[in-house]
């Protein structure tokens, strides 16, 4: 069992922008993740298996919708908190972070944002405290990077809807009790609703046998004629705004995200080159493992100003989804570097489950794709340069 002895990085002190408030939690969070998560961690991801058991214990402690108010089961923190948040889990793993941000970000944040207060006393205090755990229907097996392309389809039969469809690559899905699944209506308008597990035609298949994220769950949603309650529908939205929407929050934290798995595999490098001797002196000693490390923090602290400001601009509601999108590609950019060049500082050990690097550097090819391409994000910020739309 590996022992967790990151102590955290912060070279240019960014510490000084944070509250006591974000230290407070930020501790909290990392004593969580060294106590529970890193000792149990890399035996779940070499069995491929997902830790059913910390769903509960995310939501108590406060993982899930941190920056949603507290009445409807979030925390009432702001969204810097949200993101130290985002970090202290990724640092430990990107399928536990993936867990939470699904949660919080792609089904507690819709159902706050677009449904209607019924909706929101009903499901938003179990599913932040995890007494109910949740995905998000969008990608499907025909349209990823084009989600208007969508074919799912939902028909309104009077009494009721009813949904067709498929969705894929969906985290959480298969021990999911409720999905906030986007579909098209009639008149090919985008729609937002919650299916409930149980209910007929509505069912989960497991996605198996992936080299990433192997301690987060996958699957597929599949929709045959299932029939959907009226009160199920998204009210205040309709449109692709509505699942973009989301994503933009996602997206947010995964930038803050992907930072803690690159300090995770800055520590372990660093550590591994004052300890490990090669020709009569530690391996940190010769210029070319010093340069590695040095361009490591570089770009970690290029990226750990980045997503402070953009977290600020968030408070302030003046972030855009093109500034979200250009901090969620350069953290995951930057984190496969650092992974990439940690993985070769520790050599042979590097691909061995006793340093948590290659299990990060597997993750983050996931990272690096989902809630938006690499290249999907470079247009982004391309259009919102140019004001010239490259998709069309």
């Amino acid at each position: 069992m590996r022992s967790d002895l990151y102590n955290g990085h912060d070279y240019y002190q960014i510490d000084d922008l944070l509250t006591p408030e974000h230290k407070l939690i930020r501790e909290t969070i990392r004593n969580y993740v060294k106590k529970n998560l890193s000792p149990i961690i890399e035996d779940y991801a070499q069995r491929a298996d997902f830790p059913k058991h910390i769903v509960k214990e995310l939501g108590e402690i406060g993982a899930f919708g941190p920056s949603l108010p507290a009445e409807y089961g979030g925390g009432g923190l702001d969204e810097i908190a949200y993101g130290i948040i985002m970090q202290e889990l990724e640092r430990c793993d990107s399928g536990v972070r993936s867990t939470a941000s699904v949660q919080g970000s792609l089904v507690m944040y819709p159902i706050y944002k677009y449904g209607s207060e019924e909706q929101r006393k009903k499901y938003l205090p179990k599913l932040g405290k995890g007494e109910l755990f949740g995905c998000f229907g969008l990608t499907e097996p025909n349209h990823g990077s084009n989600p208007a392309g969508m074919e799912t389809r939902i028909e309104d039969k009077g009494d009721h809807y009813l949904l067709n469809g498929a969705k894929m690559w969906i985290s959480n899905s298969p021990l999911a009790d409720i999905a906030v699944v986007w579909a098209k209506n009639e008149i090919g308008k985008i729609r937002g609703v919650i299916v409930e597990r149980g209910m007929e035609g509505f069912t989960t298949p497991t996605t198996h046998n992936k080299w990433s994220l192997r301690a987060s769950i996958t699957g597929e949603l599949v929709f045959n004629n299932v029939k959907v309650p009226k009160e199920n529908l998204l009210p205040n939205v309709e449109g692709i705004k509505g699942p973009l929407g989301c994503l933009s929050t996602a997206r947010y934290g995964i930038a803050w995200g992907a930072i803690g798995a690159a300090l995770d595999c800055y520590d372990t490098a660093l550590r591994y080159a004052k300890e490990r001797v090669q020709f009569g002196k530690p391996i940190g000693q010769f210029q070319l493992q010093q340069k590695k490390l040095a361009e490591m923090i570089t770009e970690i602290t290029k990226a750990q100003l980045m997503v402070w400001r953009l977290g600020v601009l968030k408070n302030e509601g003046r972030a855009t989804p093109a500034q979200i999108s250009m901090a969620k590609r350069n953290s995951c950019d930057m984190a496969l570097t650092v992974a990439r060049d940690a993985r070769q500082m520790l050599g042979g050990m590097g691909i061995t489950g006793e340093y948590p690097i290659m299990r990060h550097l597997m993750n983050l090819e996931t990272v690096v794709t989902y809630e938006g391409t690499h290249d999907i994000h470079l247009l982004i910020t391309g259009h919102d340069v140019t004001g010239l739309d490259a998709f069309k």
